[in-house]
């Protein structure tokens, strides 16, 4: 059993250049291509607003990821570590 095949479709969004053409596999999903100057930008499967369109095409800067140390519990003291001497009461008042 073969899908049927729809045709693809050229649209602009602002200044980019959409193409929709149904995804590999699904009768009635679209990729949604999208292209500024003939370059392609990246695509997605949902209709790209012009706001996603500019975030395809610099999107904002990611900081590096800071290193989760598994074995650092701060707050917390050792798993071995000797229980906390109680409080003395000489210095109450």
């Amino acid at each position: 059993m073969t899908l049927p095949a729809s045709d693809r479709r050229q649209f602009k969004v602002g200044k980019y250049d959409v193409v929709a053409q149904p995804a590999l596999g699904s009768a009635q999903m679209l990729r949604y291509t999208v292209l500024l100057d003939g370059r392609r930008l990246g695509s997605l499967f949902s209709m790209p607003s012009e706001s996603d369109c500019r975030f395809l095409e610099s999107p904002p800067p990611v900081p590096p990821l800071k290193a989760f140390y598994v074995t650092s519990r701060p707050g917390r003291p050792k798993k071995n570590a000797p229980p906390k001497p109680a409080p003395s009461d000489d210095n109450a008042v």
